[in-house]
């Protein structure tokens, strides 16, 4: 595994992806993320207040905190690709500190081999979804203090 700058929480992810053969492999596991999606956000509460801009689906993002002030995500999108990286987005941030969310490095998705087979649009779309996810970090430790 490369050197690793990414939450732990991303480690048996990035592992998995580093043992896939190709790119086909690689979105085959991606698919399989988006499928077993533990927690997302339902089309019902899909609005313009949590929608990604500059995301080549439709895409939204809620983030909040818990009642201990852990930072949690849920995510819903129309496109398996883009669910399957916003679970693995969520996998990274859900339940850390406003912190180390807000500081999130997206150098996991080089080490899952994803930054150079996602078309620029996807690559742009997700880049702004983990924008998103890092501002509201920002945005929410300021009001929890």
């Amino acid at each position: 595994m490369t050197e690793r700058t990414w939450p732990e929480a991303l480690d048996p992810v990035v592992l998995a992806f580093e043992d896939c053969f190709d790119a086909m492999e690689r979105y085959e596991l991606l698919f399989e993320y988006a499928s077993n999606a533990e927690i997302r956000l339902p089309p019902d509460d899909w609005n313009d207040e949590n929608v990604i801009h500059g995301c080549q689906s439709r895409a939204h993002v809620e983030c909040s905190l818990d009642e201990l002030g852990l930072f949690r995500m849920r995510g819903g999108a129309d496109a398996q690709i883009v669910q399957g990286l916003m679970e693995i987005t969520r996998i990274a941030v859900d339940g850390s500190s406003c912190e180390l969310v807000a500081d999130l490095n997206p150098d996991f998705v080089d080490a899952m081999g994803f930054r150079s087979a996602l078309t620029p649009s996807r690559s742009n779309g997700f880049m702004n979804m983990l924008d998103r996810v890092r501002n509201e970090a920002r945005r929410l430790s300021e009001e929890y203090v």
